[in-house]
């Protein structure tokens, strides 16, 4: 563990892992007794919560990633890519093994992720002191839904620092994924799996401590829900050829954040959340790249197309 009680913008709790990234032939993928993957097979420390700090720390954000990993080639990969973008990391012991999992790519760009969830334990927490002493150095905390991280919400809580979650492709109903939407004071989710994103966000606002809400919705842009009105935020170009939507919710939460941690109104903030997401999306798949600040305040500085 490391630098456990340094002055942090912000702490991101879980979603450290690693992926298997297969690029296939179309998806869905039908049947058959094998494909041959010209393309090769790759293995990459970049889970969501790996991503979002990733994304903060390219924009100047002073960012500490606390996770469970195990003592395993996997864990080693996650442990690297911290080092070799200068991201605090508190790396606690999972006798399970750390969290990974298979990603198929398709030719547009889309994934379809298979998870191993073997690599959690019922039992499994953070120890309450290191968790309130990571989340009183820092300014914002923004927690990931994956295991044990429920149940750290109430401690955050306690410790008034403002929350931020990442729902994911919810369907506005699953009950998991609800303690997250409600403790939260902004909530990111993909708009993908809900039949009315502006029903599910003023739930998640009335219900909860949520101030905003943000739906993302791929090339169609994100919706904005603050103040109780609800603004459409238009998408941005990509830089390049849309290569792997893999990690462009988490681009997009981190760089809202970096606007928000700036003081910046939340249409801005959502305005470099779209320009980050696209830039994700022309990164490959085996690689962890994010857009540096100069870059997002130059594309924010042009007129949204």
């Amino acid at each position: 563990m490391t630098g456990q009680t340094e002055a942090t913008d912000v702490l991101v709790l879980g979603g450290a892992g690693v992926d298997t990234i297969v690029h296939v032939p179309e998806l869905p993928l039908p049947y058959a007794d094998s494909y041959m993957i010209d393309s090769g097979i790759r293995t990459r420390a970049g889970q969501t919560g790996d991503f979002v700090a990733l994304g903060l720390a390219a924009l100047g954000l002073r960012t500490h990633h606390l996770d469970l990993l195990g003592d395993d080639p996997e864990g080693d990969l996650v442990r690297a890519l911290h080092h070799e973008h200068g991201i605090a990391l508190t790396a606690l012991p999972q006798p399970a093994g750390t969290k990974r999992a298979v990603n198929l790519v398709g030719p547009d760009g889309r994934r379809l992720s298979l998870y191993d969830t073997s690599r959690a334990r019922p039992g499994d927490r953070f120890p309450e002191a290191v968790l309130r002493a990571l989340a009183a150095a820092s300014r914002h905390v923004h927690v990931t839904i994956t295991q044990p991280c429920a149940e750290a919400l109430p401690v955050l809580r306690e410790t008034g620092v403002p929350l931020s979650t990442d729902l994911h492709d919810w369907d506005g109903e699953n009950p998991y994924h609800e303690p997250f939407a409600l403790a939260a004071d902004v909530v990111f989710l993909s708009a993908a799996a809900l039949t009315d994103p502006e029903r599910t966000m003023r739930r998640i606002a009335e219900r909860g401590r949520a101030a905003t809400v943000v739906a993302t919705a791929g090339a169609a842009g994100a919706y904005l829900l603050t103040g109780g009105a609800l603004t459409r935020i238009p998408a941005a170009a990509p830089p390049g050829p849309v290569v792997d939507s893999n990690g462009a919710g988490d681009a997009f939460a981190a760089a809202f954040l970096h606007g928000r941690l700036s003081g910046e109104p939340p249409e801005r903030c959502a305005r470099f959340g779209a320009i980050a997401g696209a830039y994700a999306c022309t990164v490959p798949a085996a690689r962890a790249d994010a857009i540096g600040r100069d870059e997002l305040l130059r594309q924010a500085a042009e007129p949204s197309r």
